[in-house]
């Protein structure tokens, strides 16, 4: 496989100390937990992707995405090979106070958790990572 990274897009979304994730259904991490997002479409921002998927996925239109992480993510088979690359760049976002999430897209389930509840449920680490730097804020 190519090791040239391809883009993607996550977008966090917190409320009262909870977080908007998504179950997800296809890899990378399918049957995890993580912020709604994707890989980018050709010709998009990073920002743009991150706001896109997130209405993708949510059902949620975010506004005002600020730029929280970056990481290099690498997915390897048993053997070694690599099968996934992506540079992801996580954004924070803002959405209306009473939309309403509904699990779309790729989005098995969809929920708010606490660092908590979050701490127990099979995440990627760099979700964990960004939630426990928000809470400790």
């Amino acid at each position: 496989m190519n090791s040239i990274p391809r883009p993607a897009s996550s977008a966090i979304l917190e409320r009262d100390g909870r977080f908007l994730l998504v179950l997800r259904s296809n890899p990378p991490s399918a049957d995890m937990y993580a912020f709604p997002g994707g890989r980018a479409e050709a010709g998009e921002t990073p920002a743009e992707a991150a706001l896109r998927e997130f209405e993708e996925e949510t059902g949620i239109r975010a506004r005002n995405p600020r730029l929280f992480e970056t990481y290099d993510l690498r997915s390897h088979a048993a053997d070694g090979t690599l099968t996934s690359h992506f540079l992801l760049s996580v954004f924070l976002v803002d959405a209306e106070r009473d939309a309403v999430a509904v699990a779309a897209d790729d989005a098995a389930e969809i929920g708010w958790y606490s660092l908590e509840e979050i701490r127990a449920l099979p995440v990627p680490a760099s979700v964990l990572e960004c939630v426990e730097r928000i809470a400790a804020a």
